[in-house]
């Protein structure tokens, strides 16, 4: 497997000697007390330093060292915790540490990869926190051509096995390639990535690979086929740059006889959310760019299926991509929608659009899983203030049907998540999501919303998947069918990053590590 540069912040290289010349800084990771338990002869340099600097194992510093490269930039994770810290602080460390070796100068770094027993998979944690560093937006990759790269080249150099090592810097090139790609999804403004130029960017991503691309973007079949989606497209539809579309990724293995899974995802790709007629105010509109991120995720897990090619996992994508905009041909509440699956949907609410434009084409994977092998189907979205309320900052939500509560999947993602630095909470879904958004009148089956923000509302974040449950005609296939789905909602608005830090690629990594990871270890 190699990686293009073009979708990597940049190239990996093995280097199994220290004392290279290619080099002008090490960047060095650690989360012991400086000059305790480093490899020669960074342990003698920082147990120096330490002598003159307490506060060196917290801030660290660039260090002169008695090597080719001269230049030692030490990035401690700080005094851990082992109660309640993780992995993270390896990545975050790292990414601290290349953004230091960058303003040092360094232009040739060499990154030196030490493990921890304590933490699981820290190495390629770690590397990924370095390679998290070296991103370059794409409006600046465009705009300033010299500004592509931040480094063309990491050098990395271990004292763990050669074998493992390789196996680590694999990996890493893969998620961090998927993770660049729903960084430049996620993160582009509103016209880079309006709907069109979504389409555009997958299209050369995709071509000639093992990943196959349909699109669906006749405003007239959108009219017939997914109606949901097309009374959120409508005001958009008027522009032909901001017209929507709905974009299907799919990816088979070489022998279909062989597949074991099926992972099926739907995400929300609102380019500008606007609020629609029930527009943000008071300046809420900001960011609102970041509404695409849970389709940039389906779109970058696509790219890592891509480049890892698992021998078992079949993995499809439907990524719902459209402008909530604001005009004369808006959507409006009090409107009634027959939903693809035949559920009458009254509009309480146009800023809960997220819902709306992913419950038809969830309603049509869930058609297609019917006739898949042990499909699981996930919906990924920026969908609700309530999750960042009620998680935090940097954690995401898993919520699962009955059907994936059999077999525990949240609890599985969650430890996926933890040993990846792609954290997970859980939520349940209830009997009272279910009420409260049942029809209230006779001439409607269901209620996309209540005139309220979920951040005001009960339940703020779990209604929501109990609205697509009921909107796509997932109710059907509960425990009791005769054709159970597992269905997870994972609401990903505390966990996408915000305006000014770039997108994180939540939860590419959690789901890399449960549904793929594994299945491509057995096979190599």
């Amino acid at each position: 497997m190699a990686v293009e540069s073009r979708w990597m912040p940049c190239q990996l290289k093995i280097e199994p000697n220290i004392c290279s010349c290619d080099y002008d800084g090490i960047i060095l990771v650690s989360g012991c007390a400086p000059g305790y338990d480093e490899p020669e002869p960074f342990k003698t340099v920082l147990f120096s330093a330490a002598q003159i600097d307490s506060a060196l194992g917290v801030i660290g510093a660039v260090l002169p060292i008695n090597l080719p490269a001269k230049r030692l930039i030490y990035s401690p994770t700080g005094p851990l915790n082992m109660d309640y810290h993780d992995v993270r602080s390896f990545a975050e460390a790292a990414t601290k540490g290349v953004k230091r070796a960058l303003k040092a100068g360094v232009r040739c770094p060499l990154f030196a990869l030490l493990p921890d027993i304590r933490f699981e998979n820290v190495e390629l944690v770690t590397l990924l926190g370095a390679l998290e560093g070296f991103y370059v937006p794409l409006e600046v990759r465009e705009t300033c051509p010299d500004r592509c790269y931040k480094a063309c080249q990491l050098g990395v150099w271990s004292p763990i096995c050669s074998k493992k090592l390789q196996g680590i810097v694999k990996l890493a090139s893969a998620l961090e390639s998927g993770r660049y790609v729903a960084r430049d999804i996620g993160g582009a403004d509103p016209e880079r990535m309006a709907p069109p130029r979504v389409e555009e960017y997958l299209a050369e991503l995709f071509c000639g690979s093992n990943v196959t691309m349909q699109v669906v973007s006749d405003q007239e079949t959108l009219l017939q086929e997914y109606p949901l989606f097309a009374c959120v497209n409508r005001a958009a539809s008027m522009i032909p740059r901001h017209a929507g579309r709905i974009i299907f990724l799919t990816y088979e293995p070489p022998n279909p006889a062989c597949i074991l899974e099926t992972v099926m995802f739907v995400g929300k790709g609102v380019t500008y959310d606007t609020g629609g007629a029930d527009i943000k105010s008071k300046g809420n509109m900001f960011g609102m760019s970041r509404d695409k991120c849970g389709a940039a995720a389906c779109a970058g897990f696509m790219q890592v299926v891509n480049l890892l090619q698992p021998p078992t996992v079949k993995a499809v994508a439907a990524l719902c991509v459209v402008r909530n905009s604001v005009g004369e041909n808006s959507y409006v509440s009090d409107e009634v929608i027959t939903a693809k699956s035949g559920t009458r949907v009254r509009i309480g609410n146009t800023d809960a659009e997220g819902r709306l434009v992913m419950a038809d084409a969830l309603c049509h994977i869930k058609e297609m899983a019917l006739c898949s092998v042990n499909p699981h189907i996930f919906t990924v979205a920026t969908l609700t203030y309530h999750a960042i309320l009620t998680a935090g900052r940097g954690y995401s939500i898993a919520m699962d049907n009955a059907v994936a509560r059999l077999v525990s999947n949240a609890e599985k993602l969650q430890a996926s998540g933890e040993t990846m630095g792609d954290p997970f909470e859980i939520s349940r879904i209830r009997r009272e999501d279910f009420s409260f958004h049942e029809g209230r009148t006779e001439g409607d089956d269901v209620l996309n919303s209540d005139k309220d923000s979920s951040g005001v509302t009960n339940r703020g974040h779990q209604g929501p998947s109990a609205f697509l449950i009921m909107a796509s005609g997932l109710d059907k296939h509960g425990t009791r069918s005769g054709t159970p789905l597992k269905y997870s909602h994972l609401d990903i608005a505390g966990s996408a990053g915000d305006i000014p830090d770039p997108p994180t690629g939540a939860p590419i990594l959690a789901l890399a590590k449960q549904f793929l990871v594994r299945d491509c270890e057995e096979a190599s």
